[in-house]
């Protein structure tokens, strides 16, 4: 039994951003649950998952019309002398007496029998089936689909071609809901492809649309939002023409919603608010609560909290169905629980503790309970937490959800686990596992994987959690696609729910060992990392594009040496790849926190001002760093020979100069060449080709839209293009349009952008600034990497001379890095901050003279250009030289 009077931090396995990044393979109807590690208290919540329902649930109104917005309904008994039946059915199905409107349908199903009409005991089955979802019963219901869809693929004389072909799409669609409920998100897709084809026969354009938003719901279910995004397109593009309608409310809810998960938060709010309004013309409450969910979602993501939690409490007063205003009430809750009000939160969790025994199971309910439970943790009520979860476990095999199962039995575990009781919390693990694995939920399997693994951990048994963290990390990878299906603010559930499991293998992997590491786990815990550094730009960019290939440093060049500083827990630790040599490794016992604020203090002693004055400021984190990194292998790398360090570099190390690392006498750029490598995976090895070179550069001199002028930048790309022949766009001639049409037509192997830009761990806040407006990330890198195939030649080098990261974000170079891969380009030239004009214009000068004058490779020719400023006396500071950096190959 779980210790009663211990207090349980544990927050039910962070399955907010879980969901966030893979998208929920379930029903799709109540938020999302609030992101934590079992070792931390808990932290603050991501976004809150709103309602998602099939483009029929929530209207399920007994109607006599075979062809209405609102189907699936309970559809008329055709025959004439159980018309009544048929009318008092509808009444009683309307008002919630659902076990006295089965009663009815079934004496209707015995009439229709006897008398051998087969078109009215499909029409009734399935209104059975409707029933029976609605009363939790998905046993029932599917029987009832089942014995449906045999009279109409089995009976051959069922009359009217075109009505037994709409009959078979809307049972199509009860089937599907059933599909869905169950956490069959697949199947409910296949299902509803087969309702859009039956409909497309009897040119039903209400039906065929009802459809495609359901098939969007299923993609969505399985973590598919681009594709849901696509489809929902289509069908929005549909629904402007035609009158307002549910469907119509719905379709533009649900594309608004899958807009909002993708993180494109302008549009999705646009969309959601003509969705609202069409709910409101209409006057249907669950629409309308519906909409005003989503709406809450973005102005959470958008961090209004204040309007966020407005539009759940409308959202909560407006719902009719008790799911949707307990959906409503979950996510306000929540709110609550983050702003500290805690006592408006207890009285609502108590609200909605109650209103959830009043509901019948299903997968909705139960993952209400399981959502309920971790916001019960955060008010410290942890004797309702283990009750809840044990009910949803049990609702959950009365219902055969294995999913549903799963998550309550894995979230259980999690709590045995906080509380260190190492066997249940391993027993019940492992169930989870079982059951998630039997249900092909590898979205769910890692997390149950990774907890095992920590579980195994804390019992000494180091080999059993190398296993089970490997096979987690061996999930994810699996499921790439899924995981990047992330809304900018959820990169910190990314850090939070998949880079730990990353993190933890390489240091589990690299503990202490008497006899030295061993070489495969050395490869083990650099692999994993470079699989770490993949999945932070799939993050990124939400989009797994970027190809990835196996690289040995060998291959690439016999004169460099790449080290891989890993920021862990306790220590850093370092594996350093020499040409021929096994690797090896190092490590100095640290807390994390300390390693980050001597990188901080080295960053912010380069670029504020007030800190410039003494250059001690700089030179002691500088060495601190050194010591750290470079001290313990002072002595192999000048027996080496090698001439070129390649650092892969871990969180924080990204934001700061390394070519500023200081041994005491000298900065490391003084002795060798520097590069940065996302990963040696996504390095092409090819030399620079220096026939022929040209050069293609964009520049903005003038102020725009807030931003200074940039003076030099006119003299700088004159400077350049003495050296390199090629076209110069600047200033007004620098539009977006412009600088579309000049990288589609030119063959150009250099692009130079001498503007301002700025990069953010947040894609939408990464950009370079053109005339009339800035170009987002996305959209700069597709336009250099020309993935409609009319560029024919690969960027050798893109070089951005004005640019800088973001203050303020600790993960800001991440944005650095990803517009670098994303954009195709073999080598990207660009500043950490934003350096003077007259420096940054002698610095690019040097460089291209370097590049063209001479047989140096990029990193070398960049290393003299810095040598350059560096012995000028008034650009002696790092700050002058010190921000430039050369990512990916360096040759």
């Amino acid at each position: 039994m779980l210790i009663p009077n211990k207090i349980i931090r544990y927050c039910c396995l962070g399955l907010l951003s879980f969901f966030l990044i893979l998208g929920w393979k379930a029903l799709p109807s109540y938020s999302q649950l609030s992101s934590s590690t079992p070792s931390h208290t808990i932290p603050t919540i991501s976004p809150i998952k709103p309602p998602r329902t099939s483009a029929n649930s929530s209207a399920l109104k007994i109607n006599t019309s075979n062809n209405n917005n609102n189907a699936p309904t309970i559809l008329p008994l055709i025959t004439q002398n159980i018309t009544d039946l048929e009318a008092e059915a509808r009444q009683l199905y309307e008002t919630g007496k659902l076990e006295q409107a089965v009663k009815l349908l079934k004496e209707g199903l015995t009439a229709s029998s006897n008398r051998g009409d087969k078109i009215s005991q499909v029409r009734i089955q399935r209104n059975l089936a409707l029933v029976y979802h609605k009363q939790g019963n998905l046993t029932l219901g599917n029987e009832a689909i089942a014995a449906s869809l045999n009279i109409l693929n089995n009976e051959k004389n069922l009359g009217n071609t075109q009505e037994v072909t709409r009959l078979l799409a809307q049972t199509l669609e009860v089937q599907g809901e059933l599909q869905l409920a169950s956490g069959n998100g697949e199947a409910a897709l296949e299902t509803w492809k087969k309702t859009t084809e039956n409909y497309q026969k009897i040119a039903d354009i209400t039906g065929i649309t009802r459809s495609k938003i359901n098939q969007s719901q299923a993609l969505q279910t399985m973590g598919l939002y681009r594709q849901a995004i696509r489809t929902l397109t289509e069908v929005g593009n549909t629904l402007k023409a035609q009158p307002d309608s549910l469907v119509k409310a719905k379709g533009f809810q649900s594309l608004g919603e899958a807009l909002r998960v993708v993180g494109i938060l302008g549009e999705s709010q646009n969309i959601l608010q003509e969705s609202l309004a069409i709910a409101e013309k209409l006057q249907v409450p669950d629409s309308i609560a519906t909409s005003l969910i989503s709406l809450g979602n973005v102005a959470y993501m958008q961090k209004e909290s204040e309007a966020a939690l407005k539009f759940y409490q409308r959202a909560g007063n407006e719902a009719v169905s008790p799911i949707t205003q307990i959906q409503a009430n979950l996510n306000q809750l929540k709110m609550l629980v983050e702003e500290d009000k805690n006592k408006d939160a207890t009285v609502l969790a108590q609200k909605i503790e109650s209103d959830l025994t009043k509901l019948p199971p299903n997968q909705t309910t139960i993952y209400s309970k399981i959502n309920l439970a971790q916001s019960l943790i955060k008010l410290g009520n942890t004797d309702s937490v283990a009750k809840l979860l044990a009910k949803g476990i049990q609702e959950a095999q009365s219902i055969g959800d294995k999913r549903s199962e799963s998550y309550a039995t894995g979230s259980l575990g999690g709590l045995y686990e906080e509380n260190k009781q190492w066997e249940e919390a391993k027993k019940l693990t492992e169930k989870a596992l079982t059951l998630a694995q039997s249900s092909n939920a590898t979205d769910i399997a890692y997390r149950w994987q990774w907890q095992l693994g920590r579980i195994l951990r804390s019992q000494n048994n180091r080999k059993s959690a190398i296993a089970s963290y490997t096979e987690a990390v061996k999930t994810l990878k699996s499921l790439r696609s899924d995981l990047v299906a992330v809304s900018s603010d959820v990169q910190f559930s990314f850090r939070e729910t998949v880079e730990p499991v990353y993190r933890q293998l390489v240091s589990l992997v690299l503990e202490a060992n008497p006899q030295g590491t061993k070489q495969e786990d050395l490869a083990k815990a650099r692999e994993t990392i470079e699989s770490l550094q993949l999945a932070e730009l799939d993050n990124f960019f939400r989009d797994a594009c970027i190809d990835a290939k196996e690289a040995e440093i060998d291959q690439i060049d016999q004169k460099a040496a790449v080290f891989y500083p890993i920021i862990l827990s306790d220590r850093i630790e370092v594996i350093l790849a020499l040409p021929g040599q096994p690797l090896r490794n190092y490590s100095t016992p640290l807390p994390q926190e300390q390693v980050n604020e001597t990188l901080k203090s080295l960053r912010d002693a380069i670029v504020i001002p007030r800190l410039q004055l003494s250059i001690k400021n700089v030179l002691t984190p500088a060495k601190q760093i050194y010591d750290w990194l470079i001290r313990p292998v002072e002595g192999e790398l000048a027996a080496s020979g090698v001439t070129t360090l390649v650092f892969v570099p871990d969180g924080a190390i990204r934001n700061v100069p390394l070519a500023a690392m200081y041994d005491g006498k000298q900065y490391l750029v003084e002795k060798y060449n520097i590069a940065i490598a996302p990963g040696l995976q996504l390095i092409d090895p090819q030399p620079l080709v220096r026939q022929q070179l040209n050069i293609l550069a964009f520049g903005l001199s003038e102020a725009r839209q807030d931003f200074p002028p940039l003076p030099n930048v006119k003299l700088e790309l004159e400077n350049i293009q003495k050296e390199l022949p090629g076209q110069i766009l600047l200033d007004e001639a620098f539009t977006n349009a412009n600088f579309q049409k000049a990288v589609e037509s030119s063959p150009s192997p250099v692009v130079h952008l001498a503007t301002h830009g700025e990069f953010s761990s947040d894609a939408e806040n990464t950009f370079v600034l053109a005339w009339d407006k800035p170009i987002k990330a996305r959209e700069f890198a597709q336009l250099l990497r020309n993935e409609e195939g009319n560029k024919s030649n690969p960027i050798e080098l893109l070089v951005l001379s004005a640019c800088q990261t973001a203050a303020g974000d600790n993960r800001a170079a991440l944005g650095l890095a990803g517009v670098a891969v994303r954009a195709g380009a073999r080598s990207t030239l660009a500043s950490l901050w934003f350096v003077s004009d007259e420096a940054t214009s002698l610095l690019m000068s040097k460089f291209y003279q370097e590049l063209t004058t001479t047989q140096n490779t990029k990193a070398e020719s960049l290393r003299q250009a810095q040598l350059s400023i560096l012995q000028q006396k008034k650009f002696a500071h790092p700050y002058y030289w010190g921000a430039f950096i050369l990512v990916g190959n360096w040759l």
